[in-house]
């Protein structure tokens, strides 16, 4: 069976497991009515399954290709965006003073889960292009938001963000590119970038770059980095796209997975950008892109993670051997674990999207701690969850799995990078037992106190769930003593057990919500099942992770880089 985006989950969780109600509670957001976001679901639903799903195999098959320094899309893909576009998908959450529907942040990260598990390589074009209008909004001069975000937000041009150069990967302070000025406050901006995702495009009437870049005399390291937009065509005095700027595309990576979208080596030799947010203040514009640009990436992984799950369970299903597959014990416990962990990971990236919209709907610094918090283990749980469902789907499929045909192995290829790209997940985990924990882990502490809440309210309410109710409680008091543990300790060891620290914290916060779920369920049924199968199965695994964490970083350097090379 095809793709078949599910609707209902997002209804029930953003109903019963992280309310939306508060949201649209809020003056900011009263238009979230209970009807809108079920509409909004309903239309985005109808075309990712219609539009973009049956693409998903074209852009694997048939890659984005290069011809004479011209960029062509895979087959199909000219038709996707454009209703992905017409359908104003782009600008869902975006301000409505330049065209954008204003919604909640949770409502479209439901929406881009939905496009990416219809046709990932399509909708990291719009994904990127939603962060560069954040970007904008927070960042530019009025004159660059009048120009640039009406056309980014209807769709009729793409964003792309340009950080990373050959010798500047995650060190983005080693950047070489450079900014001259030319008098009329424009610049000239000179550089190479690899990895641009969507750098070129023949879907869009422009493409504009966000490039970092060095002013002259600029200070070292990211000090002294700046942020420019640079369009591939310089709009003319109507705003059209008029003279091509003096950028090109190089080449195109050749990659594992992601094909149907065009991954560019970028040269910008003397192309003519404007600055975004001010002389070396391009790192804070930047992370505003890459922080929407993170949690989007961790939804990323959770589309695929249920594309693969539907495909594997269907193949169950139609299997036979010895009996329908799905009847056998191990198969069962592969896809039960598939599903129970896309249910926690959605429900996280759900969480804090919520909190995002509070954040910025009320203002509290309370919200605001809690969307940073849980940014790092949105992004790196999801994807997690993304690379362990899409292989467990191969082995589901057994040998028919390792056979490109089947297409079971796309989704492993696909998602593989989402781990990687917008910060890999071991700078999401040092960012979250370093920055986010600069306050003493309170904001960790705060939340931790609600899942010991809500545990101790299952257990009263509802005496079937008493035994998962005091798993959870135990669970969330470890952490918060692992917590304490971890704020007390130096920076080495804590980036050292950063990566189980956060794992540990995902499992923790993914038994609550299946709690939750459990508890929604007027007398148990098959939310408690799965509730169940994660908290006595997946659960567990937290403690293991929290013994890794407090091993420190000694024993990792008692090995020196000679012994590791023996």
């Amino acid at each position: 069976m095809p793709y078949r985006s599910p609707v209902g989950e997002f209804r029930f969780i953003l109903d019963q497991v992280v309310p939306l109600a508060p949201v649209a509670a809020t003056e900011r957001f009263a238009e979230a009515t209970g009807e809108t976001v079920d509409a909004i679901l309903t239309e985005a639903g109808r075309m990712c399954d219609e539009v973009l799903a049956p693409l998903q195999r074209n852009g694997d098959l048939h890659p984005a290709r290069l011809e004479n320094g011209v960029l062509r899309s895979s087959p199909g893909f000219a038709e996707g965006y454009a209703a992905i576009a017409e359908g104003g998908w782009v600008g869902l959450a975006a301000p409505q003073e330049f065209g954008g529907m204003g919604l909640p942040q949770a409502l479209n990260m439901a929406v881009n889960d939905m496009m990416s598990g219809a046709c990932l390589a399509l909708q990291l074009n719009p994904l990127l292009t939603q962060g560069q209008i954040e970007a904008l909004e927070h960042h530019a001069s009025d004159e660059l938001k009048a120009l640039y975000l009406p056309k980014l937000i209807s769709g009729e041009w793409s964003g792309t963000m340009n950080l990373t150069e050959p010798q500047a990967g995650s060190d983005v302070g080693a950047v070489r590119s450079k900014a001259d000025p030319n008098g009329d406050g424009t610049y000239a901006i000179t550089g190479q970038k690899i990895f641009i995702s969507w750098g070129d495009s023949d879907v869009t009437a422009n493409v504009c770059h966000l490039v970092l870049a060095r002013l002259p005399d600029a200070a070292p390291g990211t000090r002294g980095i700046s942020l420019f937009m640079v369009p591939k065509y310089i709009p003319d005095a109507d705003g059209a796209p008029g003279a091509r700027n003096s950028l090109k595309v190089v080449s195109l990576e050749h990659k594992m997975g992601l094909h149907g979208s065009p991954t560019c080596v970028m040269a910008f030799e003397g192309a003519t950008g404007w600055m975004v947010g001010g002389e070396a203040k391009g790192m804070a514009a930047m992370f505003t892109m890459m922080n929407n640009a993170r949690l989007a990436v961790g939804v990323q992984g959770i589309g695929v993670a249920e594309a693969a799950y539907q495909k594997a369970l269907d193949y169950a299903l139609d299997r036979k051997q010895m009996g329908a597959i799905i009847e056998h014990a191990d198969v069962r416990r592969m896809l039960a674990g598939m599903k129970a962990d896309i249910f926690a990971a959605r429900s996280i990236a759900l969480a804090c999207a919520v909190a995002l919209d509070m954040g910025r709907a009320t203002g509290e610094p309370e919200w605001q701690a809690r969307a940073a918090l849980l940014t790092p283990i949105a992004k790196a749980f999801g994807t997690d969850v993304g690379m362990a469902v899409s292989e467990t789907g191969v082995q589901i499929h057994g040998g028919m799995g390792f056979v490109e045909e089947t297409g079971a192995a796309q989704f492993y290829r696909d998602v593989r990078v989402t781990a990687i790209y917008e910060g890999t997940n071991g700078i999401q985990a040092m960012d979250l037992v370093g920055r986010k924990m600069m306050d003493g882990g309170e904001a960790a502490f705060r939340l931790l106190q609600e899942v010991e809440d809500a545990a101790n309210m299952a257990r009263a309410a509802r005496p079937e769930l008493a035994d998962l109710a005091e798993q959870v409680w135990t669970a969330a008091e470890t952490l918060r003593e692992a917590t304490e543990w971890l704020v007390r300790q130096e920076v080495q060891d804590r980036f050292a057990g950063a990566v189980p620290y956060l794992r540990a914290f995902a499992r923790v916060l993914g038994a609550h919500f299946h709690l939750k779920a459990a508890l929604a369920e007027a007398e148990a049924g098959p939310r408690a099942a799965l509730a169940r199968i994660y908290v006595t199965r997946l659960l567990p695994q937290f403690a293991a992770a929290l013994d890794e964490a407090r091993q420190g970083a000694e024993g990792l350097y008692a090995l020196s880089a000679e012994d590791l090379a023996a």
